[in-house]
């Protein structure tokens, strides 16, 4: 299990605080060999978010939260210009001293800046304040245009969506590129749908094979588009039909014909999301032959029709990247 401690500081911006927990959860929820354990430790002096809605939290998490912690997350907040206080920048150090991973978030790199951890490292801010930032800690190498910039075991990202990217990038470091494409997806369409509406949450992620199987998953990958059956794919692999799927259940947690369909409409979300291929070639490429098997199957493992998912996923794309031009007006 990997602890994360968001240290929320009087006035952090309430999509910088809540962001963490969307991005971590869907990462475990779909990849069941993940585990992040994430908890909100409230500074001293800690009152409420900022913003035009501030609201108020409650935490049994203080400063002690942090000493446990494998990754310490720091948003910004309203006084991020002010020293910040003698107990959060010990806390810090205590952290930094461990080897604990740090990350800031917006203008949070002001109050990392201002302990003296960033010295002789690069770093990024909201965009509006980089010359700030560079101004005020001159040892602080500022990069104007990272969105996620990574010194050692420092990360700091410009602030978007409470640093949606740089929450992204530890779950690469963690657990790879095969992991964050997944939780990228279902973090945009958490975004995009109401609590009680499936759209989005796909059939169980399987468990990656321990290695085993991995020249027969490659194969089936690379084959989608034919209509393999189970005795095909035991003959790839030179088992017999019982052994392959006692040994896929072992090792996934499906069976290969499930393991298959799953892979299927990966695909089929990829295409979706990346491509404007009609229904009817998607339906080829991945194997599932018409576009009414492959709607049947899509809304079973999905909850959501193919049209529906490309159109959500393409204006929550639009909608992240609308913001990442216009982030000047962050905080």
């Amino acid at each position: 299990m990997s602890l994360i401690a968001v240290l929320a500081l009087d006035g952090v911006p309430g999509h910088q605080l809540t962001t963490p927990g969307l991005v971590f959860g869907a990462a475990a929820r779909h990849h069941p060999w993940v585990d992040y354990d994430l908890r909100i430790c409230a500074a001293p002096g800690f009152g409420s978010t900022g913003g035009p809605a501030p609201f108020r939290i409650e935490t049994p998490w203080g400063l002690e939260g942090l000493e446990d912690a494998d990754t310490v997350l720091l948003p910004g907040c309203a006084a991020f210009r002010d020293e910040p206080a003698p107990a959060v920048v010990e806390a810090l150090h205590a952290a930094a001293a461990r080897g604990c991973r740090i990350g800031s978030v917006g203008t949070g790199t002001f109050v990392l800046a201002a302990t003296g951890l960033l010295d002789g490292r690069r770093a990024a801010t909201s965009r509006r304040h980089t010359e700030e930032l560079a101004r005020l800690y001159p040892r602080v190498e500022v990069d104007p245009d990272g969105a996620v910039v990574t010194h050692g075991r420092f990360h700091s990202a410009a602030g978007v969506l409470g640093g949606l990217d740089l929450c992204l990038r530890l779950v690469t470091l963690d657990h790879g590129e095969s992991v964050v494409i997944e939780t990228e997806r279902q973090a945009f369409l958490q975004l995009h749908s109401p609590a009680d509406d499936p759209a989005g949450d796909v059939a169980a992620t399987p468990a990656p094979s321990d290695g085993s199987l991995d020249e027969a998953i490659r194969w089936m990958e690379a084959n989608l588009q034919h209509p393999l059956t189970l005795a095909e794919i035991a003959d790839r692999t030179g088992l017999g039909v019982r052994t392959l799927t006692r040994r896929f259940r072992s090792e996934t947690g499906l069976s290969p014909l499930q393991y298959l369909l799953h892979a299927r409409i990966q695909l089929a979300q990829r295409l979706l999301e990346r491509t404007d291929d009609p229904i009817e070639r998607i339906a080829a490429r991945t194997g599932l032959g018409t576009p009414a098997n492959l709607r049947h199957h899509f809304h079973r493992c999905t909850g959501t029709t193919p049209g529906i998912y490309r159109n959500a996923f393409r204006s929550l794309a639009a909608a992240f990247t609308w913001a990442a031009r216009d982030e000047a007006g962050q905080p």
